[in-house]
């Protein structure tokens, strides 16, 4: 595993799909604190640490938050994250009302669907320096 700064909260994400362009965007805006780290799943470390929990970075899937040493993954790793980094990120919170089984189906449908439904955007083409500065390569 390489080494990397796991003192803030961590999100692995697709840096080609445009939801999770969107995502990393958000939170770089509301993460008040400065505490996030985002990092793609295209990247070396982003492979490591999925592969790390049993995840594929070529899989849909694959969208990893971890905290205080715990890893969630799906839509209930959004939810965590969305509350953690606030703003518009509660909004997700009325999800956590949902069955596991309904939000993991929910989430596999998005996720395997996100290219056709969304488009391709590559997280790091437009130069954002607050998003940049939380990028973990």
């Amino acid at each position: 595993m390489p080494e990397f700064d796991d003192s803030g909260p961590l999100t692995i994400m697709d840096g080609e799909c445009a939801i999770c362009s969107v995502g990393a965007r958000l939170i770089a805006r509301f993460d008040k604190a400065g505490e996030f780290r985002i990092c793609r799943s295209q990247t070396a470390l982003g492979e490591a640490l999925l592969g790390h929990y049993g995840l594929s970075a070529g899989d849909p899937e694959s969208w990893l938050y971890i905290v205080d040493g715990q890893a969630f993954t799906s839509l209930d790793a959004m939810i965590r994250a969305g509350w953690r980094v606030g703003g518009v990120g509660v909004l997700l919170q009325p999800l956590r009302l949902m069955p596991r089984g309904l939000q993991d189906w929910l989430y596999l449908r998005l996720a395997r669907n996100r290219y056709r439904l969304f488009g391709h955007k590559d997280m790091c083409a437009i130069p954002d320096p607050a998003l940049r500065a939380r990028l973990m390569e």
